[in-house]
């Protein structure tokens, strides 16, 4: 039976949890944080909050949830940020498997279709991560993964005459 109530009324159930009023899930003491709704969801004051509480990383879970001055916080604090773009492509790249089989007709188990994203995912990580240790930003995903991308792009338009 599904129950659909506020979540306030969650505590009722489960008297150990917590409930944080309006943005208060970021001063949450935490290893990770998945800020996964919104553009601009995750602000400055709570990349701060996050920092002081020793989070270690972050990983975008949306499109630009994470401010751009909250992400600069992130990084100067030291936590390992994973930019949307490249953290979040899992959806898009298994919508073009989908769109594989579907033109192919084809019908891929489950292990079929996670075996080749998480072989996309480790080739986007590695693009990321080698195009920032490359550009003298290791560790810097949202540099890396921009280059990359950027490079990506101008390689296609190269290969196809646009430039």
């Amino acid at each position: 039976e599904v129950k659909r109530a506020r979540l306030t009324e969650y505590k009722n159930y489960r008297p150990n949890s917590e409930y944080h009023e309006g943005r208060g899930v970021w001063s949450v003491k935490c290893d990770i944080a998945l800020p996964c709704a919104t553009q601009n969801e995750l602000l400055e004051e709570d990349a701060k909050a996050l920092v002081a509480n020793g989070c270690i990383a972050v990983a975008e879970g949306a499109n630009m949830p994470t401010t751009i001055e909250a992400t600069k916080i992130l990084q100067e604090g030291g936590v390992l940020f994973a930019p949307g773009k490249a953290a979040n492509a899992g959806g898009v790249a298994t919508s073009a498997l989908e769109m594989t089989q579907n033109s192919e007709r084809l019908s891929w188990t489950f292990e079929e279709v996670d075996q080749k994203l998480k072989g996309i995912m480790e080739n986007i990580f590695k693009a990321a991560d080698e195009a920032a240790e490359k550009y003298g930003h290791p560790k810097n995903y949202v540099m890396g993964a921009n280059i990359a991308g950027f490079i990506k792009v101008a390689d296609a338009m190269l290969a196809q005459g646009v430039i």
